[in-house]
């Protein structure tokens, strides 16, 4: 086996300066030359570090967790990547988990947390979840941050959900919209109750129509997005524009507009909260609006950071970029 010593004879440093340079110590009085010496040294000589006895010396383990409601979801893609870039930044190496087989209290939940195998986890609890419960279930086993959604006791990150609907409104008020409709989520999302909230005061800052029965809160799947168009449709007067909290309800939106006869845009503009590679590839394509995604995985290994190293509860919240709207061709002038 290659030992530390083996790289140092080839470096021409001491042992000290090897494991200093290869742990990362940031307080090692070194050049950077010296440390490229050191590291091209390791490569040469085939060393690779006893990560198993690292962690237990140092009780940890670089290994952070991303618990995530879906990993086919395609719009977790630039979540997951911004998570990544800052844990390898950071030293770390990422596990992604979907959260249907990592349910806080089951077994390989307990695995994970109780043996010890992950120094901390960025989790987005799945819509509808009980902010208490969850909190009480995962207590204080393990530095834990939450995206989209506060819980009591750890530390959380948002992006500006209202920001994004109230763009997204003005949008389509610019275009001669006056009777807007919102496909939500569920109502017990914090994260839909945020675009709700924006969806509202966008309406009433523009003096646009603001009857209660143009919101629904159905959810945001694809069937989500079918069932709030098919009861927006079937009002006495249906809106000529519409609002969905998510893109990937959105695209469930289009088909049942299109199975209801109804052509987008000429009948029914759409703008969705979110943007993914499926936007671009619908018929029409749909008109977005971006949230800072990648941004916010960074800024969640950020604030794990700081709860692994002691530092208090707090909430951040992602404002840059902004949310951006995209426009495509699911979005016209009212009567064009």
């Amino acid at each position: 086996m290659v030992k530390l010593s083996d790289v140092a004879a080839r470096a021409g440093v001491s042992v000290s300066a090897v494991s200093r340079v290869l742990s990362g110590d940031p307080a090692a009085r070194l050049s950077e030359a010296t440390r490229e010496r050191v590291r091209q040294a390791a490569v040469e000589v085939g060393y690779h570090p006893n990560f198993a006895g690292r962690a237990l010396k140092l009780a940890r383990t670089d290994v952070i967790a991303l618990i995530v409601p879906d990993v086919t979801n395609a719009l977790f893609s630039m979540l997951v990547q911004g998570v990544e870039d800052e844990a390898v930044a950071r030293g770390c190496v990422m596990l992604l988990a979907r959260s249907e087989d990592m349910q806080p209290g089951g077994t390989m939940f307990d695995r994970l947390v109780g043996e010890g195998r992950v120094d901390g986890i960025v989790l987005q609890p799945r819509d509808g979840t009980d902010p208490a419960e969850l909190a009480e279930t995962v207590g204080m086993r393990a530095p834990l941050v939450t995206i989209h959604q506060p819980i009591p006791g750890a530390s959380s990150v948002v992006v500006p959900d209202a920001l994004a609907t109230r763009t997204a409104v003005e949008h389509l008020a610019s275009a001669g919209h006056r009777r807007i409709g919102f496909a939500g989520g569920l109502a017990a999302s914090p994260s839909a109750r945020r675009r709700a909230e924006g969806f509202r005061e966008a309406v009433a800052r523009a003096g646009l129509d603001d009857d209660p029965a143009l919101m629904t809160w159905r959810g945001y799947q694809e069937g989500d997005g079918r069932a709030a168009v098919a009861e927006l449709l079937a009002l006495p007067e249906p809106p000529t524009g519409l609002v969905v909290a998510n893109v990937n309800a959105a695209v469930g939106a289009l088909a049942q507009a299109r199975t209801q006869g109804r052509a987008v845009p000429e009948d029914l503009s759409v703008v969705a909260v979110h943007d993914a590679k499926t936007a671009e590839h619908t018929w029409p394509p749909l008109t977005c609006v971006r949230m800072p995604l990648y941004e916010l995985g960074r800024a969640a290994v950020a604030a794990l950071f700081d709860v692994i190293a002691g530092g208090p509860v707090e909430r951040r919240a992602v404002e840059s970029p902004p949310p951006e709207l995209v426009v495509r061709e699911s979005t016209a002038v009212r009567g064009s």
